[in-house]
């Protein structure tokens, strides 16, 4: 099935590379004829931000890259414009396409008076013109349905474990001896990724007090002692679930070695110095997020989903389907 209209991208502030990488992508991979579009994105001296799009996007069938991370608020608003502006410039269709969704932690209301800012954000972006969206790794599954428009939620989990699968293959990792560790909630990816690498996979039941305390609630269920740990969650923000459970996996379970694997490495506060100070073999992340080159230490290593999103934006646009690619799992 084909499209006649165009192809275009567009990129916010936050995460050019890998807008510019999807690109290139679509280019190689898929034969499509797309350049990174050009945006005017400035900022007034009272700090209200300009959006101007430099070419036209009439009936074009437009992806717009915006990670909501760094400066969470501010790429909210310029995403907001973003595809307001491509409303008003008579774009056929406008895809969000929002590698890191920030606020998807804010997807329930477990406080009184508070505000569900997940599905919040969702009707403002909606409102502001968004007709589609593009997301990877939500924190939580429910946070796909605060979306009432169509909605693809791309998953890491195939693109992490190639890259696990290339590195005992090359002799970095010995899976004939390794656990994979989860948080209690996270039964769906769970299965995933232990399925996919064929390991078996252990239980650790964290609750988070404060943004930057976190405590660990019981023992660890399944077998570590000895084994080659790698512990997956979604995000690593200030490190602070981090340091706590390699802290309680090496001092009280006698683990061999620990890796850390997130799909979303933000890497706030003093996440970096810990990894640097901690007993951690490695931190895998993806760079939904972008990586500023001070942050790169020799731990952190940082892997490409941007042929996930060209494949998904390549069928998107051709009225394919996403679940047969495996994008999904």
């Amino acid at each position: 099935m084909g499209n006649f209209r165009r192809l275009m991208v567009f990129s916010g502030t936050t995460n050019e590379p890998l807008a510019e990488e999807i690109c290139k992508e679509l280019r190689e991979d898929h034969k499509e004829d797309v350049e990174l579009g050009k945006v005017n994105i400035a900022k007034f001296s009272n700090e209200n931000i300009s959006v101007q799009f430099l070419e036209t996007v009439r009936e074009a069938d437009v992806f717009v890259v915006q990670s909501l991370y760094p400066r969470p608020n501010e790429s909210l608003v310029e995403l907001m414009l973003l595809c307001d502006a491509l409303r008003s410039a008579s774009a056929w269709r406008i895809t969000a396409v929002i590698p890191h969704y920030s606020y998807a932690r804010s997807d329930k209301k477990d406080k009184p008076r508070i505000s569900i800012a997940a599905r919040l954000i969702a009707d403002v972006l909606i409102t502001a013109g968004a007709n589609r969206f593009l997301l990877m790794t939500l924190h939580s599954e429910q946070v796909r349905g605060f979306f009432n428009v169509p909605t693809d939620h791309l998953q890491s989990t195939k693109r992490i474990c190639a890259e696990i699968k290339k590195m005992a293959e090359n002799g970095e990792i010995d899976l004939s001896n390794t656990v994979a560790l989860f948080d209690l909630g996270q039964d769906k990816r769970r299965g995933n990724f232990s399925e996919n690498l064929g390991i078996d996979y252990a239980v650790i039941n964290k609750h988070r007090l404060k943004d930057t305390e976190v405590d660990i609630k019981g023992d660890v269920v399944g077998d570590v002692k000895d084994k080659d740990v790698i512990m997956f969650d979604d995000e690593i923000s200030s490190g602070t679930s981090m340091k706590a459970i390699v802290k309680k996996l090496t001092e009280q379970h006698k683990v061999r070695s620990v890796r850390a694997v997130f799909t979303h490495g933000l890497f706030a506060g003093n996440a970096v110095k810990y990894i640097e100070e901690m007993p951690l073999e490695q931190v895998i992340t993806t760079n939904t997020v972008h990586v500023p080159k001070e942050k790169l230490i020799d731990k952190i290593k940082v892997i490409s989903v941007a042929p996930d999103f060209a494949e998904a934006i390549n069928r998107i646009h051709h009225g394919q389907s996403i679940g047969e690619s495996g994008l999904f799992d």
